[in-house]
């Protein structure tokens, strides 16, 4: 009797033993399974120094959301073509009224979901040495003086448009020379060492403010306005991340500390990832206000 007790016990804990193992194993599928199926959101982020630090702290705060994040790196009128198809769900870096006409293109797919900051100023840019030179109107017959030339930025941005507008509506003997960010700082910095004429396209923010003695040209004919900078996303994603798309409704951060971090990043040369961070545990009642805590 006692051997039939013992062998009926031994059935029941190798039952036990094997019933743990497969709900262990259920469970550790379910897991795989869970992460195999995070829900991915990729932002769009443009060849300008404004729009990494923005980019950076949503991505840090999208991934604590669980959320697996991309960055893909294009133009702005490539990033508002791939919002417009879905390969992109987010661009925090929308400068309006300038990007309008994307707004206006791509309306039926994508929205205008947040306000980042106002009162980017933002147009043509002179060094203060240039004493005499206040407005754009005061270049005006002397177009030589800078060698027929004004440095702007990439071919795809908007603001390229913008610019040779400007020129046509003042007349103006000025051939507009494009290329990178980058590449236009350093053309205009080569002739600033020297102290020599320059005009290029400037906005806030930017370190360039920080670096250099500059003044934004007045500009009289309404070509460039104070922008404000938004958050732009696909129609899809409200419907498909909902908590994000609450996020990002809720996004805003000042232009100084937007500007500070960008200092930080080119001057300090410090991670963008880690001064995105900074930010973040520096300002957690404004992050969990942009979470709806």
């Amino acid at each position: 009797m006692k051997k039939v007790v013992l062998g009926i016990i031994g059935v029941l804990l190798v039952g036990l033993i094997v019933a743990c193992g497969q709900d262990e194993d259920a469970t550790d599928g379910e897991t795989q399974e869970e992460t195999s199926n995070s829900q991915t959101i990729t932002l769009g982020v443009t060849p300008w120094t404004s729009t990494v630090p923005p980019t950076e702290i949503a991505s840090l705060i999208l991934q604590d959301m669980g959320y697996e994040i991309e960055q893909t790196q294009a133009d702005a009128g490539s990033v508002y073509v791939g919002l417009s198809g879905g390969d992109i769900d987010v661009f925090m870096d929308s400068w309006l009224p300038v990007h309008d006409v994307y707004l206006e293109k791509y309306s039926d797919s994508i929205e205008e979901t947040a306000m980042s900051y106002d009162n980017a100023a933002s147009g043509w840019v002179v060094p203060t040495y240039m004493e005499d030179i206040n407005s754009i109107a005061d270049i005006k017959g002397i177009e030589d003086e800078f060698d027929n030339e004004m440095y702007g930025i990439e071919d795809g941005a908007s603001v390229t448009g913008v610019i040779d507008e400007l020129i046509e509506g003042y007349d103006l003997d000025i051939e507009q020379v494009n290329s990178s960010e980058g590449g236009m700082i350093a053309q205009a910095m080569r002739k600033m060492e020297n102290e020599e004429p320059v005009i290029f396209y400037g906005w806030r923010p930017h370190s360039m403010f920080n670096k250099f003695d500059l003044k934004v040209l007045e500009e009289e004919k309404g070509f460039f306005e104070s922008a404000s900078v938004h958050v732009i996303t696909n129609n899809e994603l409200q419907e498909t991340a909902p908590d994000a798309y609450e996020f990002l409704s809720n996004w805003s951060i000042p232009i100084d500390d937007v500007e500070e971090m960008i200092v930080k990043i080119e001057e300090d040369e410090i991670e963008p990832k880690v001064v995105a961070q900074e930010w973040i545990d520096n300002n957690q009642d404004k992050v969990d206000e942009m979470l709806g805590k």
